[in-house]
């Protein structure tokens, strides 16, 4: 397969916040700790949020005690935020307070108030095998990006890629002859994921038919709009919703779907738990286990046949 170097520019983080103290550490998410652009904007909206309320209170984030902390959790509770999105603000709180704790401010008393609520699990939105289809076969084929949106419903299924992995993908990370894409994850981490033939045969018919039309010889990225940029993220949610509606699926439909059911019907046809691992590109394999929820028909089946008393 090619290699090629590849990398993501990281421009300095912008913020509305006056808060010095929360541009130096978006700053220092970027530049030293090198994270994804989606993660810094998540900090940042988050961290955002707890300065405004700081600020009505007439506190400021580098001037705060526990008491401030918990009554902007406890107002986060009264509006109603979910177990998740209350579990993420205090690692947000807490990743801040670590980056004033290496620039030598005791913070520990604040650290140690600030527990995370217990996560409440939730399952993921899986399709079953025929739905999948189902949507796979929704593009129109007169259309000019039939071949297109084929291809990426296709590989979205075959590989379980993020929606930022597919719009990152070039033309040299598909090696159609092995039939795998490389693959570049969170934390920068490149994993080769095998993709099927449905998929090959897909992608085959979009470089030949359609790619040549779109490309205006701006880019190598592999999926390209209808003018020919780079497809971007928002897009590729819209186009999966557009065929989830087409498609008559009675739920909603994103890329991350199709990413489940990925994990999911691999799982549930039996595939070892890290191999799937890998293959999402899952830091832990505990991440991956809650895929195991979804095949409890093949449990329940392979206990009666196993089982002494079954």
């Amino acid at each position: 397969m090619p290699t090629a170097n590849r990398c993501r520019s990281t421009s300095r983080p912008l913020t509305d916040a006056a808060s010095p103290l929360l541009r130096q550490f978006l700053l220092h998410l970027a530049s030293e700790r090198g994270l994804a652009e989606n993660s810094i904007g998540a900090y940042r909206r988050d961290l955002e949020d707890l300065d405004r309320f700081l600020r009505a209170r007439g506190a400021a984030l580098d001037s705060t005690d526990p008491e401030d902390y918990l009554a902007y959790l406890q107002s986060q509770s009264r509006a109603g935020r979910a177990t998740r999105t209350l579990s993420r603000r205090i690692a947000a709180i807490r990743a801040l307070l670590r980056f004033r704790q290496g620039e030598g401010h005791d913070v520990s008393a604040v650290l140690h108030q600030l527990q995370r609520p217990k996560p409440q699990r939730s399952l993921p939105n899986v399709l079953s095998r025929a739905q999948v289809d189902q949507l796979i076969a929704s593009p129109n084929p007169k259309s000019t990006l039939f071949s297109r949106d084929v291809a990426i419903l296709e590989l979205l299924y075959a590989a379980g890629l993020r929606a930022s992995e597919l719009c990152d993908l070039k033309v040299g990370d598909v090696n159609l002859q092995v039939g795998c894409v490389r693959v570049l994850g969170k934390g920068m981490k490149e994993r080769i994921v095998p993709i099927g033939q449905a998929a090959r045969e897909a992608l085959v018919r979009y470089l030949l038919e359609c790619r040549p039309r779109l490309d205006r010889g701006r880019t190598q990225h592999l999926f390209l709009s209808r003018t020919g940029r780079p497809m971007e993220r928002i897009a590729l949610w819209m186009l999966v919703e557009k065929h989830g509606r087409r498609s008559g699926l009675l739920r909603h439909i994103s890329p991350h779907v199709l990413r489940h059911c990925f994990a999911s019907h691999m799982v549930g046809g039996g595939a070892d738990l890290r191999i799937v691992q890998e293959l999402l590109g899952h830091a832990d394999v505990s991440t991956t286990q809650i895929y195991t929820h979804v095949d409890q028909t093949r449990l329940k089946s392979l206990h009666s046949r196993f089982h002494p008393r079954g």
